[in-house]
């Protein structure tokens, strides 16, 4: 098992950094721990939840991992063929065709059902699934679920309790209901990316897909409420998040301030433009990153880390509004105060004095870093094939109902047998059948 994680981990790295030399090499391999399992007994937050779900790629599948991981079953309806087109998105390891890192990262703790839903059969398989069924979760253009059948009201007569989620680009009604969208798209068109970046340059995009990440927990906390209000109602509904909804959100209070200013938001850069200094800073032996968010915190970077109360003595250093002004000046000052000591040095003085600051890290040292191993962030799982794959955590921690145990993404049709006997009660010559038919995989 060491053998096959070690070179799992070395198909990783090779992948992801390349552009890091010999002598930075991080060693993360030895940093991997075990993931800790959860108390023997514990309840779980979702226990008895069934989850159908017919969603692809980020957004969807973000949202029904993280009730997967609260303890909701979710069996993941997959083209036959191909399966999620996620799946595919490199690295994917040879070992492991159709399984690779991205769609490991958004699809543990499910169950895969590879069925044909262009087929008479597996249509009827599907409503029989979702007649068992909390919620149904769908993230296809608008239209194509009704065409399949399997449309909201369609789901709601076999199950009137049915909570149905659906996940869109600009909605399911509306003049712009028929426009395909996808992250980097909505980050241009809510304003997002003009919001990012440096004022001499065109607005940058997050590579990270926040407004998709964003949109899977926008998703499931309506799927969430939605089961809260049948306890309530003992009716299920329909609930909508839209991705450019959700990025209009995500451009935070600036609409507000476009608004009330009666003008446009402009890019800063690396630096505030309401707190100063707020902003990338240079030590003697790197980056980073400091948050002085109010005239307090200033005040004790001044006297506490700095030993130079005299900054304060300048009348405008001495408040936020001055500061501002007074940037391109006080930037060149900080920096070469904070060149005579190395990062550890500043570091410890300015977290003994409450100043909010981190160090400016790539994303292979944030995994090494004393923070995420003392979180145990990253930590390796059990997978059929590999021995261990990585994870990365839930970010949730509930003691009462902890998290279940992460179980790494399925292969297409892993499960299909065990759902169609152990849910709808087929023997196993119906699905010897149903594979002759090419219904299911």
């Amino acid at each position: 098992m060491l053998d096959a994680a070690c070179n799992l981990f070395s198909f990783w790295y090779d992948q992801n950094m390349h552009d890091v030399t010999d002598n930075d090499k991080l060693n993360l391999i030895p940093r991997f721990p075990a993931c800790e399992p959860r108390a023997a007994g514990a309840p779980k937050a979702l226990d008895g939840i069934r989850i159908i779900d017919f969603t692809h790629f980020i957004a969807g599948p973000l949202a029904t991992m993280i009730l997967a991981d609260m303890g909701a079953e979710v069996i993941k309806i997959e083209s036959p063929e191909r399966g999620d087109e996620f799946r595919y998105y490199p690295p994917v390891r040879p070992e492991t065709p159709g399984r690779g890192v991205p769609f490991k990262w958004s699809n543990r703790n499910k169950q895969s059902l590879a069925l044909d839903l262009k087929s008479e059969e597996g249509r009827r398989i599907a409503l029989e699934l979702i007649a068992t069924a909390d919620i149904v979760a769908e993230n296809f253009s608008t239209g194509v679920m009704e065409r399949l059948g399997l449309g909201y009201e369609q789901c709601r007569e076999v199950n009137p309790r049915i909570i149905y989620c659906t996940v869109s680009a600009y909605g399911r009604t509306g003049e712009f209901a028929d426009r395909l969208g996808f992250d980097p798209v909505a980050q241009a068109e809510s304003g997002f990316m003009s919001m990012n970046g440096y004022p001499d340059r065109d607005g940058v995009r997050t590579l990270s897909p926040v407004i998709d990440i964003s949109t899977a927990m926008m998703a499931s906390n309506a799927m969430l409420g939605a089961l809260v209000a049948r306890n309530h109602t003992n009716e299920g509904q329909e609930v909508e998040v839209a991705l450019f909804d959700n990025a209009m959100l995500m451009t935070g209070y600036a609409p507000l301030q476009t608004i009330y200013y009666e003008e446009d938001t402009k890019r800063h850069g690396n630096v505030s433009p309401d707190t100063s200094p707020s902003g990338v800073l240079h030590c003697q032996d790197g980056a980073f990153y400091i948050n002085c968010g109010n005239d307090k915190i200033f005040r004790r970077l001044a006297t506490q880390v700095l030993d130079r109360p005299d900054l304060l003595d300048d009348p405008e250093l001495a408040n936020r509004n001055g500061r501002m002004i007074a940037r391109d000046r006080l930037f060149p000052l900080l920096n070469d105060i904070f060149a005579e000591r190395p990062w550890a040095y500043w570091q410890k003085r300015m977290r003994a004095a409450s100043v909010p600051c981190g160090e400016v890290r790539s994303v292979g040292q944030a995994i090494a870093s004393p923070e995420s191993i003392s979180r145990a962030i990253v930590h390796r799982i059990e997978d059929p094939q590999l021995g261990w794959v990585p994870n990365v955590a839930s970010p949730i921690r509930m003691k009462g109902t902890p998290l279940v145990d992460p179980v790494a993404a399925p292969s297409v049709g892993a499960d299909t047998d065990k759902i169609l006997m152990d849910v709808l009660g087929l023997s196993s010559a119906d699905i010897k059948d149903l594979r002759r038919q090419n219904v299911v995989r």
